[in-house]
């Protein structure tokens, strides 16, 4: 069973889970259900795969005998990033179980919390990132909630803090001066033209592939 069908299982029996689940119960339902929205929403299928097993035990607290609870018994869930579920989807169920979606400001914070934890050098560590004159020119600047600047890992060579070459011309070719944050999504999050996230393939696939992939996006090709 993927997310999305037992979304669906839920839309379809919602008035009687609402009446089955005591308070506690439905509040961590809702709790779960917005965070799978900003976990799908970022592209997390591990996040959404942690979800789902969570919406499960809730879910067991349903008296014996009722449709979900049957539904469920006997079948698995079967996770990865072609089953993360619609966002249209997990807000219909919210709605109809009185939970507001979560608001945009909410889903922003959730992607860009995913892009600040990736492994990065940061300014109080490395001086020569701050903006300088002396700053190494096309990288990706990220500022976290203390407004301090993280530059992601991949972007160098190991154990340096020189820029990879094939990195900069990509980030060029993304616009990473003016949306950092849309190229660090690019960077570490999955791409299926490449097959796998474009971070872990520097030096595993030819940086051509890279930067075609990269120039297909923008349409650069």
């Amino acid at each position: 069973m993927t997310s999305e069908e037992l979304l669906r299982l839920l839309e379809s029996h919602w008035t009687t889970v609402v009446t089955g689940l005591d308070d506690d119960d439905l509040d961590q339902l809702s709790r779960t259900l917005r965070e799978m929205r900003q976990e799908a929403a970022a592209g997390n299928a591990p996040g959404v795969a942690r979800t789902v097993r969570r919406l499960r035990r809730t879910l067991s607290a349903l008296p014996p005998g009722h449709p979900v609870t049957e539904a469920l018994g006997g079948h698995r869930y079967a996770s990865g990033p072609r089953e993360l579920p619609s966002p249209t989807t997990i807000d219909a169920v919210l709605v109809v179980l009185g939970t507001p979606p979560p608001s945009p400001a909410e889903l922003l914070w959730t992607a860009r919390r995913r892009l600040l934890a990736a492994p990065a050098l940061t300014e109080d560590e490395h001086p020569e990132l701050r903006g300088g004159p002396d700053t190494p020119a096309g990288l990706i600047r990220l500022r976290d909630q203390d407004r301090k600047v993280r530059c992601p890992g991949f972007q160098f060579r190991a154990g340096t803090v020189e820029p990879l070459p094939v990195v900069r011309r990509i980030n060029a070719l993304l616009r990473a001066d003016r949306d950092p944050w849309g190229a660090a999504d690019w960077w570490l999050g999955g791409n299926r033209w490449l097959g796998g996230v474009p971070a872990d393939l520097l030096g595993v696939r030819p940086d051509e592939e890279l930067e075609r992939a990269a120039a297909e996006l923008v349409g650069a090709c």
